[in-house]
């Protein structure tokens, strides 16, 4: 276990040193802990599963002080990690474009609960209203209070696309929005495959996706005639349902702890790009590395 985390975080820092040294540099003294470090720890800490922060740096100076030689107070680390959100961002992205996934022409997308209140007082005390709202599960038959993560990625499980929406918007439109935010991503997949759920179905969207060179596939909805393709897409939703399943069972996505708007985004954003590095260090094992990790 030891061995399989040291190499995942070893091979991160390499590669954020190496590709972001100079545009993470922010103007004055350097920090004691680089950002490089610092989004390592993010890493650590969803890998490992610890939900506080406070926690999680009393074991990292038990057990990890040789990889780190500047750990950070409770504050600091707290105040790095929600300002370093672009930088997360970016990191994602950049994993993304060092695998052969990132040409992949067939992307899968889904959308999964983020619950951010259990009870009406916290609801109503909650920073977050306005933009987290009451929403649906289906797959769970329960309402939540929270966002909802939309995740396009790769059959390998590798995210190329990921956005928090209020739960009472349409998948449709926040789908359509984040292919719009990055058509340059389109353009350069031409015939790409796109596979989703029923919960997508809309001939209008159907229409609009194939405007931009998009092929919807998808179940069909009851009353529609069997759609081309099918037969397959059993298999291929499993892919998307077992990287929700490993935000979920592996990297605690509903126990984020986030209580502001800064706070969920960087939690958030904190497991997708665990999610990444596993993927890419793993060569798309992500499934079976992940356990050994947490072991």
């Amino acid at each position: 276990m030891t061995t399989e985390l040291n190499t995942l975080v070893t091979a991160l820092y390499v590669k954020i040193d190496d590709e972001w040294a100079g545009i993470l540099r922010l103007p004055g003294r350097p920090p004691k802990l680089s950002h490089s470090g610092l989004l390592c720890l993010a890493v650590m800490q969803a890998l490992l599963g610890f939900h506080s922060e406070a926690r999680w740096l009393r074991h990292l100076r038990a057990h990890y002080r040789h990889l780190f030689p500047y750990i950070p107070q409770d504050s600091g680390y707290n105040k790095r990690l929600r300002a370093a959100l672009p930088q997360v961002k970016r990191v994602i992205r950049t994993l993304a474009r060092d695998t052969d996934f990132w040409h992949d022409t067939v992307w899968v997308a889904d959308s999964t609960p983020v619950p951010c209140g259990m009870s009406r007082p916290a609801v109503k005390r909650s920073q977050l209203a306005g933009w987290a709202n009451y929403g649906y599960c289906a797959s769970h038959s329960r309402f939540f209070w929270g966002l909802r993560l939309y995740l396009v990625c790769t059959p390998a499980g590798m995210p190329i696309l990921w956005a928090l929406a209020d739960p009472k918007l349409g998948e449709r439109e926040v789908l359509a929005a984040m292919l719009e935010s990055d058509a340059d991503l389109v353009r350069e997949r031409p015939g790409l495959l796109l596979i989703t759920d029923k919960g997508f179905a809309s001939k209008p969207f159907e229409r609009s996706l194939s405007e931009q060179g998009i092929t919807l596939l998808r179940p069909s909805r009851k009353k529609e005639v069997l759609r081309p393709g099918e037969p397959m897409l059993k298999k291929v939703r499993q892919l998307i349902e077992s990287v929700n399943d490993t935000l979920k069972g592996q990297l605690d996505l509903e126990q984020h702890g986030g209580r502001t708007v800064e706070g969920v985004a960087v939690r958030v954003a904190q497991r997708v790009l665990a999610l990444a590095a596993a993927s890419r260090v793993a060569g798309g094992g992500l499934t079976l590395r992940l356990p050994q990790i947490r072991a």
